[in-house]
């Protein structure tokens, strides 16, 4: 075996510990690997100095500033670029407007010189254009406008004065400082006798050179008050930023502080944002729903008080019966068992209509929506409860128009009207009049049920719809309902977008009638367009999860067999 091989058959039993050896009792032999401390330290630091960097970025960054602060400085600075392109385009333009006054009055200067030299040698003839009492005007125009040059030359271009070779007073041949560019020099001849003897030249060292002290100060003060104005804009725009953000944050902050306040417990309050804008509209919707989470708070709450209210006695009932049968006070009788039978049946209808109503009321229930002949279907309710009414010692009676057409769910409907009629018959006496109308009107079509029962006051027609209310005559009668029919009722009626209408009198019975939207072809296109678009988006959504969700599957899989060929 080679050396190699040797170790490494070393290493791997020095790092596995064989069941003979510990079996044996013998000290199971443990491989220390490389000390990684330092890596891993230098690790951990690396996370935590980009940590603590990311946090101090975000402490100090943009984003960690508030949107007023935000928006103010955004004014400022909109001000601030403002005022520089301002201050850089003024200054530009009148510059060129001081280059073009600069050289102007160099022309005048040289003009002016070189008219000068005229008249000394038209008022001397002896002298000459190198004489130096005809350059005596160049001499003062250099003692009057310093910080200019002026170059005297004679008819064949020769030199015979120039200021820019000057050595401490002395004129200087050998070199000369005038510009290149013809532009930057004011030329003036001299014309002596009609005839030209030479020319004056002459350029300045600086464009405040032959600008007058009014330009100077003009041109200083116009710079002072551009550089005053930005200032100025600058802190006005960050008022009006300020003010503008505060505007527009004191919204946000709103229903910041009413999204706060329903987090603690107080499900009535509300931004009460109202317009047309966007913050607006969704103040308005952050309402509808917080009104909407207070309503279904309010049903829960009152659901389980009206559950537990309900179910306490007949639950009480069958308890103390069945502890006595077992404790041998009561026999087991068909009588007491058909009692406790029949409180057990109650029971389960009261969970099964209370399961129905808590599907109505959270949505829950999907609602098919098709073109419902309303007198078709309720004539199959009346031919199924003829019966019923007849057994009940009353008389029945249904008339119907034809052509009322609703846009709804034919089930929904059906069983509206069929816990209508049930309530009718049960607060009816024996020898009463049950009838059923529908009818249709503009924009409206009825289902009226009408009674000769016990009727209902004011302020019973207020309470009809609550969970588990019901007329005191009715509670005692062997049919007596759970009090949630009526409920449920106004629930499907709801959902349809209708309403419910009460009508009755103490002792002469009472009227329920049931408004639906009649149908129109135009609306409901428009509602089976949206119904698609709806299904439509669901699809995509459902497609698109399911595409994250196989994503993370297959990265997860990957994951773990990156894993296990590391392992």
């Amino acid at each position: 075996m080679s050396e190699t091989n040797r170790v490494h058959n070393g290493s791997a039993s020095e790092g596995t510990s064989s069941p003979s050896a510990n079996a044996g009792g013998g000290a199971a032999r443990i491989r220390v690997m490389p000390d990684s401390s330092e890596e891993r330290a230098s690790t951990g630091e690396s996370h935590q100095g980009k940590l603590a960097r990311k946090e101090r970025r975000r402490k100090f960054g943009w984003t960690s500033l508030s949107y007023t602060a935000r928006v103010t400085l955004a004014f400022a600075l909109i001000a601030a670029m403002t005022g520089l392109v301002a201050i850089g385009v003024i200054s530009f333009v009148w510059e060129q407007h001081f280059q073009t006054y600069t050289a102007s009055n160099m022309e005048t200067l040289a003009e002016t010189t070189a008219s000068r030299i005229e008249e000394r040698m038209e008022a001397d003839s002896t002298l000459t254009i190198k004489s130096s009492a005809a350059l005596m005007p160049v001499e003062a125009a250099l003692e009057v406008t310093p910080g200019i040059a002026i170059k005297v030359v004679d008819e064949n271009d020769v030199a015979v004065f120039d200021s820019s070779n000057r050595i401490n007073g002395i004129p200087n041949a050998t070199s000369s400082l005038e510009p290149k560019d013809a532009s930057k020099v004011a030329l003036a001849k001299i014309v002596v006798d009609d005839k030209v003897v030479g020319s004056v030249r002459i350029w300045v060292y600086g464009s405040d050179t032959l600008m007058r002290g009014p330009d100077q100060e003009f041109r200083e003060n116009s710079y002072q008050a551009m550089l005053f104005a930005s200032l100025v804009a600058i802190v006005l725009a960050s008022c009006i930023g300020f003010l503008f953000a505060r505007n527009l944050v004191a919204p946000i902050n709103r229903m910041t502080k009413t999204a706060r306040a329903i987090k603690e417990g107080d499900l009535s309050a509300r931004t009460d944002l109202h317009g047309e804008d966007e913050i607006a509209r969704l103040g308005e919707t952050f309402d509808e729903m917080a009104e909407s989470v207070e309503k279904d708070r309010e049903l829960e709450r009152r659901l389980t008080t009206d559950v537990a209210h309900e179910l306490r006695t007949p639950l009480m009932a069958i308890q103390s019966t069945v502890e006595a049968m077992v404790d041998g006070v009561f026999e087991a009788d068909a009588e007491r068992l058909e009692t406790v039978n029949s409180e057990v049946q109650r029971l389960s209808r009261l969970v099964d209509a209370l399961l129905k109503l808590s599907r109505l009321e959270n949505r829950a229930t999907p609602m098919k929506e098709e073109v419902v002949d309303v007198g078709e279907l309720i004539q199959s309710i009346v031919s199924t409860h003829e019966a019923f009414v007849a057994d009940s010692g009353l008389t029945f009676e249904y008339r119907a128009e034809k052509g009322v057409l609703v846009v709804g769910d034919p089930d929904m409907i059906r069983q509206a009207t069929a816990n209508l009629i049930s309530n009718a018959v049960r607060y009816t006496p024996e020898g009463g009049h049950v009838s059923v109308t529908v009818s249709k009107g503009d924009i409206m079509a009825s289902i009226a049920v009408r009674d000769t029962g016990i009727g209902l006051s004011p302020e019973e027609a207020k309470m009809v719809f609550s969970r588990f209310w019901r007329a005191d005559a009715g509670r005692n009668r062997a049919s007596g309902g759970l009090g949630i029919g009526l409920t449920v009722v106004k629930e499907i009626v709801d959902r349809h977008g209708g309403w419910v209408q009460v009508e009755g009198e103490k002792g002469k019975g009472a009227c329920f009638t049931l408004h639906f939207p009649l149908y129109d072809e135009q609306r409901t296109r428009t509602n089976d367009k949206r119904e698609q678009q709806r299904q439509r988006q669901q699809q995509k959504q459902q497609h698109r999860q399911q595409l994250l969700s196989g994503a993370r599957q297959q990265r997860s899989a990957e994951g773990k067999s990156a894993s296990n060929r590391k392992k």
